[in-house]
């Protein structure tokens, strides 16, 4: 089989990349709007890409009618974000936060989320991630320029907060303990509790 993605719609594109690059980490972002608004929504097309410095992707794609979505606009506006990976503790409370609300309603109490203060920037963390790093927007591309259909979100970490529950003897990752979800395509999700190891060549 042959895919010719010159002559597929943007959602036929979409289908076959979300079913084929699997699994994929679930970023799920937290941002305070000028007004004080606090926002939460779950982003699949997410990534470190750098550690020098430490720096995170996430792509926010565009409404339907082109609109800016609250977490893009409170980046812009604010500077600062705060991104959680997702255990499988909070699976059904992540995908809650995905539900489209009106602009300026938050998540977090839409769906009845417990946040907790972070420390080096303003919009809260939830409460019992495993894993929250609290982010300064580094930059943000549009793409592609000259017709853009999502935002590239470069967030720079600060600080990490990781449940000491995750960690193993040597206080190091244990990804059994981690446990978290990854994005298949349509409503499918899997977690990393099925583990194997491979030894670099010399």
């Amino acid at each position: 089989m042959q895919l010719d993605f010159t002559a597929l719609t943007p959602l036929e594109a979409y289908r076959w990349l979300a079913s084929t690059v699997t699994p994929r980490p679930i970023a799920w972002v937290s941002t305070r709007s000028r007004e004080g608004v606090d926002n939460l929504a779950p982003f699949s097309f997410f990534q470190v890409i750098s550690d020098e410095p430490p720096t995170l992707m996430v792509n926010v794609g565009s409404r339907v009618d082109g609109s800016l979505k609250d977490t893009l606009r409170n980046a812009q506006e604010t500077g600062e974000l705060v991104i959680h990976l997702v255990g499988m503790a909070q699976a059904e409370a992540m995908n809650a936060s995905s539900a489209s609300l009106a602009p300026g309603q938050s998540e977090f109490l839409h769906c009845d989320i417990a946040t907790q203060p972070s420390q080096r920037v303003a919009p809260p963390r939830v409460l019992g991630a495993p894993v929250a790093f609290e982010c300064r927007v580094a930059e943000i591309q549009p793409y592609p320029r000259q017709a853009p259909s999502c935002h590239l979100i470069f967030a720079e970490v600060l600080l990490a907060h990781i449940d000491d529950g995750v960690l193993d003897t040597n206080g190091r990752i244990d990804p059994a303990r981690l446990d978290l979800v990854g994005r298949l395509a349509g409503s499918g999700y899997t977690h990393t509790r099925d583990i194997f190891h491979l030894q670099r060549p010399a």
